[in-house]
């Protein structure tokens, strides 16, 4: 909230801000007439078509700044402010109705991206530059503000490393959102986690971090069952079937899809969806040690499927079947996972795209439609059975991965369909929660893909 605060603040009587008019080319040009004589010959004196990023600071007769146009891309509209707040003087500023203001970007939207763009990590370096802050109605900031606060702890938890959050800072951060909504909160460790979740214990027990799995719960008994699952590898070392160096550089951020199942079930929760909410994170670092899980074990899983390693380095897909088998355990109306999976579909779909996964047609159309609508773009990808047969092992019920690199998302999701029925929907996405470089609204790092999607999906899906 205090985070928010700094960026966006109340319009409120007697607090002043520049008028700021975001403009794209094809509105400046009908716009250009409408300006004072003023304000035209100074917008044309310092060259301003609204090229996006160009910023005209039209100043009064005493020299102070009464007017700033904007240049913006509307090719993604939440984000189409996310560049101002550090382009534009510190200072604050109002949407003036002139140009895109609430009229065609939606204020909210407006207000979404200008925090975004505003985010910074800073946690081991201060930041050394004021950001400009946007005079909103307080309608509206009670309105985003939640969504904000949960992209920024998907960020914040990605950005940080590993020594900073392990398995157990994890589940401490399961624990805190617990808290704040009066859930209840279990952590899973030690020989419990043996016999309750063999194949987190597995993957985790090289590590002097020792693996845990935490679930939360909220709601009341009598609404729908809603089961969220995350992948929670607070870094891959690749395990005995090591990473290189290029692969293994970014991997404090293979957690990233448990920071996006606990930003939703903290974001159904403020939202007082009525539903009964089930959290499952298993938190496990995937090290090297003379105990290290090897290829050719078999893993007997929570389920009783048996499975062979093929590949240490597939260990996300271990550890979530186990934590899809206790949320399936409960007959949940809708269960949902989110994981940084594969490097296939990051080749599949590039970084911005996430992979979608489903066995129902009806969910994952009605969640392709708030994408499209929220520009929270998620991409589905078939659960192709015929390729049931690469997962095939000689020894056990199946094995974590297929000798070919062949369609390696969908294998992927295949395997963990073999822990879900049919008569359960599922969504499965594959994420890569990362922004490699700086785009409006997008700094780069840690990123929270789709969940606002998910959030007006569930809106939907649950309203009464």
């Amino acid at each position: 909230m205090a985070r928010v605060r700094r960026v966006l603040g109340e319009s409120i009587r007697g607090r002043r801000g520049a008028p700021l008019e975001p403009l794209d080319r094809a509105r400046w040009r009908t716009r250009q007439g409408k300006l004072s004589a003023h304000d035209r010959r100074w917008a044309q004196a310092c060259g301003f078509d609204a090229s996006p990023g160009q910023l005209c600071l039209i100043p009064n007769a005493r020299g102070e700044l009464s007017r700033v146009l904007a240049g913006v891309d509307l090719s993604s509209p939440p984000f189409a402010l996310g560049a101002l707040p550090s382009l534009l003087p510190h200072g604050d500023y109002v949407l003036d109705d002139g140009g895109l203001g609430n009229a065609l970007l939606g204020i909210e939207d407006a207000a979404l991206g200008w925090a975004l763009g505003a985010y910074r990590f800073t946690r081991y370096v201060a930041s050394t530059k004021e950001t400009a802050r946007l005079l909103l109605p307080r309608a509206v900031l009670n309105e985003v503000t939640p969504l904000l606060d949960a992209i920024a702890q998907v960020r914040d938890l990605i950005n940080t490393p590993s020594e900073d959050l392990g398995p157990a800072q994890l589940c401490d951060a399961v624990r805190e959102v617990a808290r704040g909504y009066r859930a209840e909160c279990k952590v899973f460790e030690g020989g419990i986690l043996k016999r309750e979740f063999p194949t987190v214990h597995a993957v985790g027990r090289a590590s002097s971090q020792a693996p845990r799995v935490a679930r939360l719960r909220w709601g009341k008994p009598s609404d729908p069952l809603l089961a969220i699952v995350g992948k929670g590898v607070t870094f891959d070392s690749g395990g005995l079937d090591i990473k290189t160096a290029d692969g293994m550089r970014w991997m404090k951020k293979d957690m990233g899809g448990a920071a996006h199942a606990l930003a939703l079930a903290r974001l159904v929760m403020a939202a007082r969806l009525p539903v009964r909410l089930l959290l499952v994170i298993p938190a496990v670092d995937n090290a090297i040690s003379g105990d290290a899980l090897k290829p050719g074990e078999v893993i007997r899983t929570r389920a009783g499927v048996t499975v062979e390693v093929d590949n240490t380095d597939a260990e996300g897909r271990l550890i979530l079947c186990d934590a899809l088998a206790a949320c399936v355990e409960e007959k949940p109306d809708l269960l949902v996972d989110f994981a940084t999976l594969t490097g296939a579909a990051r080749v599949a779909l590039g970084p911005e795209l996430p992979a979608l996964f489903a066995n129902d047609d009806r969910c994952a159309e009605a969640l392709l439609a708030a994408s499209r609508a929220q520009h929270d773009p998620l991409w589905r990808l078939p659960l192709w059975h015929p390729y049931r047969t690469m997962l095939a092992s000689h020894v056990a019920d199946l094995v974590n991965t297929g000798a070919s690199r062949h369609a390696g998302a969908i294998t992927a999701a295949l395997y963990l369909e073999r822990f879900v029925p049919a008569t359960i929907p599922w969504l499965h996405v594959d994420v890569y929660a990362w922004n490699d470089g700086d785009r409006p609204g997008h700094p780069r790092g840690g990123e929270a893909q789709s969940l606002r999607a998910f959030l007006a999906f569930l809106r939907e899906r649950y309203s009464r």
